[in-house]
């Protein structure tokens, strides 16, 4: 991210409730129950989300790897970290849509163990399984259970989320800096959520209220 940004403190923990639901409800409540192991049945135990970059999907898998005996599996993990054991009750897997040949491979065995030995599969990718670039008999494994289509926020629903996140924390927003901050910068939730960090510090060094102006002075040093 721009260097401004790097400069913050730590990466806060991405979690279940600091995900803005929008209009995945359904989804956000059977996430809840997986996390506290209370499936509701084998469909249940398999899930695949899909959206587009920023929705939210990586947030969710995040979120879900905080959970005890929870396994997060990247594009990147090698093949061994896809070996089923009974000890992990939750497999994340993370942009399956990018997994190399071998780990598609790796990954198919694992859906096959987990049906039988039991636990719960939850997998991610950039298109619906039957889009998928991934082979045959895996894209047939994802959609096995249930299907999600993570849908991103609308711009009403970004700007009330910040608006939300910037009174919990006291700050004083200017009327126009939400609309054009959404405008003129990255627009998924994280990264706005990151600049309005970035925003908090900045009004603080300069001891100038956030308004307009200064977010335009912000961004310009960034670039």
């Amino acid at each position: 991210m721009r260097q401004l940004l790097l400069d913050l403190p730590a990466e806060k923990p991405q979690t279940l409730d600091s995900f803005v639901v929008g209009t995945n409800a359904e989804l956000a409540q059977l996430l809840h129950r997986l996390a506290a192991g209370q499936p509701n049945g084998l469909d249940e135990r398999f899930v695949y989300l899909w959206g587009e970059a920023g929705a939210g999907k990586t947030h969710l898998l995040r979120a879900m790897a905080e959970t005890p005996q929870a396994r997060y599996l990247d594009s990147d993990a090698g093949v061994d970290n896809f070996l089923y054991e009974a000890a992990t009750t939750l497999y994340l897997i993370d942009d399956s849509h990018k997994l190399a040949p071998d780990a598609q491979i790796a990954a198919f065995a694992l859906f096959n163990q987990v049906r039988e030995q039991g636990g719960c599969l939850l997998a991610a990718g950039n298109a619906a399984p039957a889009s998928l670039t991934v082979r045959e008999d895996l894209r047939t494994r994802f959609g096995w259970g249930l299907i999600y289509q993570v849908h991103g926020l609308s711009d009403d629903e970004k700007i009330a989320a910040l608006t939300h996140a910037a009174n919990a924390r006291g700050l004083t927003l200017s009327p126009g800096v939400l609309p054009y901050l959404i405008t003129h910068f990255a627009r998924d939730m994280r990264s706005l959520s990151a600049m309005l960090d970035a925003l908090d510090q900045y009004s603080l060094e300069t001891k100038r209220p956030i308004t307009l102006p200064l977010l335009r002075e912000l961004l310009q040093r960034q670039d």
